[in-house]
């Protein structure tokens, strides 16, 4: 898809008389990250993590240990957000990951507009798509998650670990919760989407 092609969606989904600043491609980075809303058909009580559970985390990733998975994620990758279930990175993040198919994927667009923070998914698109795939992906790109500006603390573009096109956004609630895109894409447009955020 052509960039050309996101902002003209961009632009067909800001309210009237907002204005598009800025636009990156770019996921949510991986790491340990906000807490999660509690899941209330879970059993209540306290959980250990073990070596035992770390271990099966690490040799079959596809076993979900949650504490287990928590701390390779942190061990491997760092810290990619924090905050309270409530706060506004948690329910960032979990709006980034609604349910899907298997064998799709979507992509992630972070935008900065002269009122709000919005967060996009594009529509699903098949691993091995054509280019009518692809247009019809961006056709059913929609706003999953949007914040005032006044709920944007800061932005900022850095290293982090061997990556030095990190976008972190925090929010004023103390959350915050970070974004990377692929090293060999260019960092401009996360750049942009920081300083169209800190004005």
């Amino acid at each position: 898809m052509q960039d050309s092609g996101y902002r003209d969606r961009l632009g067909q989904l800001v309210e009237p008389g907002e204005r598009l600043l800025a636009y990156a491609k770019a996921e949510a980075a991986h790491g340990a990250q906000p807490a999660a809303a509690p899941d209330a058909t879970a059993p209540q009580g306290s959980v250990r993590v073990t070596a035992g559970g770390v271990l099966l985390n690490l040799l079959a990733p596809v076993v979900t240990f949650g504490p287990g998975d928590r701390l390779v994620d942190r061990v491997c990758w760092g810290v990619a957000g924090r905050g309270a279930a409530g706060s506004v990175a948690a329910r960032l993040h979990r709006a980034l990951h609604p349910p899907r198919s298997p064998g799709t994927v979507r992509d992630t667009l972070i935008a900065a507009t002269d009122q709000r923070l919005l967060v996009c998914l594009t529509g699903a698109v098949k691993l091995f798509a054509w280019r009518a795939d692809d247009e019809r992906s961006l056709a059913g790109t929609r706003v999953v998650f949007a914040a005032a500006r006044t709920e944007v603390a800061a932005a900022r573009v850095g290293w982090h670990r061997l990556n030095p096109k990190r976008l972190r956004v925090d929010f004023t609630d103390g959350s915050w919760l970070a974004f990377t895109v692929p090293i060999a894409e260019s960092g401009r447009p996360l750049r942009e989407v920081a300083a169209a955020l800190s004005r």
